[in-house]
């Protein structure tokens, strides 16, 4: 899968409570969690915005740099 430059990946961290929807989502692996926050490995994602439906409360965002 092909990486998109210029992209960063933000969980908003006020919004995330931990629910894991978005984990299994990742092509990539990109993402995990710890404790109630999910964390993104920036170098592993693809922004491939395969988890953005996911979130029941829109915390994951991709933005452009």
């Amino acid at each position: 899968m092909a990486r998109l430059k210029g992209h960063i990946f933000n969980v908003i961290e006020d919004l995330c409570y931990g629910c894991g929807a978005c984990i299994g989502l990742c092509p990539t692996n990109a993402l995990s969690m710890e404790g109630l926050l999910a964390l993104v490995e920036q170098s592993q994602c693809t922004y491939c915005e395969l988890c953005l439906p996911s979130c029941p409360v829109d915390a994951l965002l991709i933005e452009t740099r």
